[in-house]
Formats: structure tokens, sequence, C-alpha cells
């Protein structure tokens, strides 16, 4: 099963530069290249001047099987202001095609939600790509849990299941929504004009594709709560893949702790990241041709995309990672991985580090999971095995939106340990392993861990995304430095409720009043 879908995400954008700014960036990389390989040098001269002796590492492996430190937050993605429940007069209908693979829709659909609020619209239940790399129909009905979707967000939008027909003149008509390409990261005021004025003349708008058509920063925290309340409380997968999720994490932690791994070593992202030399020449024309098809011509140099911490880590890579942070071979992994590339030969190495290795096949080898693990079922039974696993480790989280979602998802969820490899910073130690350099090896691995977030609360830095990080808007605290974070009255849902009956108690007696000025 491939986490594939993604190449769609990235599109061909253009030719490789030439002239001047082509050899500016060759010189630049090169310059890169040159400083982190020094930077290496003089690392391992430390250390062998030091006799070999290295700081103790600070990671202690018993402490990352539990959550993080909090610091005193708690996720909360309630309204902490005035928040108006949806008119029962809206502006038209939305409609839209979430495009790619379940992660990519997954936050298509909050974007959607968010859209409809923004022109006080009716949503109409989000569409999923079928044509996307899965050839997967299942649609929103196959994979979430319908009613619960439009229950939980019954303060924020209108939902329905399809455009209603309208009756005029004694026939009855079906509105057909007008089709808009919105730009990519639109901003709210595009949807306020643009897409609001075109709805308000036809009644509907049809928005497709849509993924990554709304901007993701928003200087309005509302605005980020409400993705967060459907992408962590709305969006809940059918009861059959709950159940089936369940049962797999049972059954792993009987026996104890279990991590899982996003084991992102896949045709699609090797040839997206264009990392070839570790392949023999068949594999290297396999990767060559699908990258021709699927992405911009671009000028890929192995040993310096390779030294900058562009390529996924081998499973090898990833074995030894854990191994340096103290992870022994009793350690159970779940990997949620598609097909691997490059088959057992990249496997094994893995595998005899750590041998309890486990996906949604081994764990229960029964025709019922087998069946209900394909194409998108797959992927949201996988989801919810990571999202409930001890630790998450993901080993591609860049373009990667199965990795990003989760450990946005995760960490929601109450700081839950994530283990994120620093590529770049682990390049060099890789490449003198390689070169025979092993002094101090696991020593230095750990020193680039010891600086990476296991799944606390952050700043949110560009490039890393809402999506993987809602903090602080979607997180308060009991007692913070800061009123903006304080968090929301506990019964928060009652007086959204109290709310919705007084507007509804409101809208019955204006109704009243007008008739009663009618029949006078």
């Amino acid at each position: 099963m491939r986490r594939s879908g993604q190449h769609r995400q990235y599109g061909k954008q253009g030719g490789g530069g030439g002239g001047a700014k082509g050899i500016y960036a060759k010189i630049t990389v090169a310059v890169v290249v040159l400083v982190i390989c020094t930077l290496s040098l003089l690392f391992w001269a430390t250390i062998s001047g030091n006799g070999g002796t290295f700081e103790p590492s600070d990671i202690n492996v018993e402490e990352l099987w539990g959550n993080t430190d909090s610091g005193g937050w708690r996720p909360s993605s309630a309204p902490r202001s005035d928040w108006p429940s949806p008119p029962r007069e809206t502006n038209g209908y939305l409609r839209v095609r979430c495009n790619g693979g379940l992660n990519q829709q997954r936050s298509a659909i909050c974007n959607a939600v968010l859209a409809a609020r923004i022109m006080n619209a009716t949503l109409v239940l989000p569409e999923l790509d079928a044509n996307s790399f899965w050839h997967d129909d299942s649609g929103f009905q196959g994979i979430y849990d319908v009613e619960h979707f439009i229950h939980t967000l019954r303060y924020d939008v209108r939902i329905v299941q399809s455009i209603p027909k309208t009756r005029k003149n004694g026939k009855t008509k079906k509105i057909k929504a007008h089709q808009l390409r919105p730009p990519r990261d639109a901003p709210i005021s595009w949807y306020a004009t643009v897409a609001l004025k075109k709805m308000q003349e036809h009644g509907a708008i049809y928005l497709t594709p849509f993924s990554h058509r709304l901007a993701e920063e928003i200087d309005n925290p509302e605005y980020q709560r409400l993705r967060c309340r459907v992408n962590y409380h709305a969006l809940r997968f059918k009861p059959n893949i709950m159940k089936l999720s369940e049962l797999i994490v049972d059954k792993l932690r009987a026996q104890g702790h279990f991590m899982s791994i996003h084991l992102r070593f896949e045709m699609d992202m090797l040839a997206f990241a264009g990392c070839f030399d570790i392949f023999n020449p068949k594999e290297q024309s396999i990767l060559k041709k699908y990258r021709e098809e699927n992405f911009a011509e671009k000028r890929l140099v192995y040993k310096e995309r390779r030294a900058i911490g562009k390529c996924p880590l081998t499973p090898e890579e990833v074995g030894l990672v854990l191994r340096a942070m103290g992870f022994d071979n009793s350690t159970r992994i779940y990997l949620a991985a598609g097909e691997l590339f490059g088959g057992e030969r990249f496997m094994k190495p893995f595998r005899d580090l750590f041998p309890l290795l486990e996906n949604h096949s081994s764990v229960d080898s029964s025709e019922e999971l087998i069946t209900n693990t394909q194409g998108l079922l797959g992927s949201a039974v996988d989801y919810m095995v990571c999202l409930l696993s001890d630790i998450f480790m993901p080993t591609y989280d860049g373009p990667s939106n199965f990795a990003n979602n989760l450990l946005g998802h995760r960490l929601y969820y109450g700081f839950r340990t994530t283990i994120r490899p620093d590529r770049k910073g682990l390049a060099p130690i890789f490449i003198d392993r390689e070169n025979g350099r092993t002094a101090g090896f696991e020593q230095a691995v750990r020193h680039v861990m010891l600086k990476t977030n296991f799944g606390g609360p952050h700043k949110r830095v560009p490039p890393e995304s809402f999506y993987t990080n809602s903090w602080p808007e979607c997180f308060c605290q009991v007692s913070p430095k800061n009123p903006a974070d304080k968090c929301p009255a506990d019964n928060v849902l009652e007086i959204l409720d109290s709310q919705s009956e007084n507007e509804v108690t409101s809208d019955i007696e204006a109704l009243k009043n007008s008739t009663s000025r009618t029949e006078r």
C-alpha cells in the first residue's frame, strides 16, 4: 500500500533555470556542501582530541515512552470570543473537490469548512478525489462518520449532503454550481470578494481543485481554532475503521509499549528528492522515469542532496538512529509504509537491528482485516495506529502530508512523543560512517537528536505548517501569563447551545410579528 498521490502537491513548476542565476545556485550549493564537510571534520577532530570522549547523553528512553512536558498547556479549540451560530439564511452553497491522498484531502476539508464560514455559505459534504493515486472511490461517506461531522460543526457552519432542488413556478429545478479554480494559498479576502460574488450570482459555486487553496497563516485565532475543531473533533473515521485500528493497537500494546514509524522510503518520494545513486542501474532508471513524468525538470546531484539532508533516511539509517538513542532489539515497531523501493535488500539491516517489526497485515492476518485495509481505508487505519502509538517517528516529514498531519494531531492529543530526525544534522555523520570514520558515531547521533523537539509545545516557524503545529492558537492554559491564552469555560458547549436556542427564538418571534402585521 503506497502513501502516494503526493506528487500532485509538488507539480511541474517550470524548468531548471540558467545563466547567472544557475551558476550562482550551483556555487551556493557547493559552498554549503564544503561548509558541512568542514564542520564534520572539525567535529570529529574535537572528539579525537578528547580521547574519543563526549558529553553524556541526556536521552532517557523510559521517559520517551510517556508524553512530553506540556508546560501547563492543554488542547482547546473552543471559541474564546463572540462566535454566533450560522444564520438560517446563507449566501448560497459551497461545493469543493478535495484532491490528493487521504491527508491532503483532510487538510482541504478543514479549509472548506473555514471558507464556508467566511462566506456564510452552506457547505455541501466535500467530495474526495477518486482519481488520485489510490484509485479509491470510497468518498467522504466511506471514510468519515458523516452524522458526527455535521453535528460537531453545528455551531460553525450549515452542512448538507447535496444541493437541494428548488421549486419555482411549479417546476423543480436543480441549482447548478458555478465552477471556480481558487488561487493557491488564497487569502481570506479572495473568498470574501471574488468567490462570494460568484456565489451570490449563481446560488452555488464549485471550487476545484481544492488542495492548499486557503492560506494557512491567518491573523485570526478563532478561524484557526475552527480548523482545529474540524481536524481533531469533527473528522472522525467510520466505526469500522476505528474498530480495526483499536484491534491492532490492543494487540500491540498487550506486549508493552510500541513505536510507530512512517518509513517514507518509497518510489515517489525518492524520485521527488532526486536520491538515486544508492540504487542499481535498473532501479535508477525507474526512479528517473517516474521523476520525468511527475516533477519539474531540475538538476539534482545526489552527493549535494545527501549532504544537506534532502534524501529520505534509509531503513538502516533509521535503525542506527534509534539504536544510538538507546532503543534495543526488544523494541516493538509498527511500520506505516507503502511498498519500500529496493525491497528486502534495504529492509534486512533494519530488521537485524529491530526484529520485532509489524504492520497491519502481520498484526492480524485475518481476511476481514486484509479486505478492509486497502486504499484509503488502509491509510486511515495506519493513521489511527500511529496516532495512538506511544512514540511516532516520521523519517521524511518535509513534504509528507501523512507525517505532518500526525505530528499536529499527536501534539493536540496531549503532546505525545515524536522523534523527528534532523536529516541535515545527521547527514555528515552518516557520510563519515560510510567512509570508515566510525569512532564516536553513536555519541554524535545523540548530540544531534538532543537538539530536536520530542513533541512538546514549540513556536511555529516557517515552513512548518499550521497542520503540523497549531500551538498556541489551539491550546490554552488554566493560569496563563497572557489573558489571550486563558482556557474557555468548561461549559462552552452549553453556552453555544443557549445562544443557538435564543437565536431560533428570536427568528420565531420575528416571523410571528411579520405574520401579524400582514394579517392586519
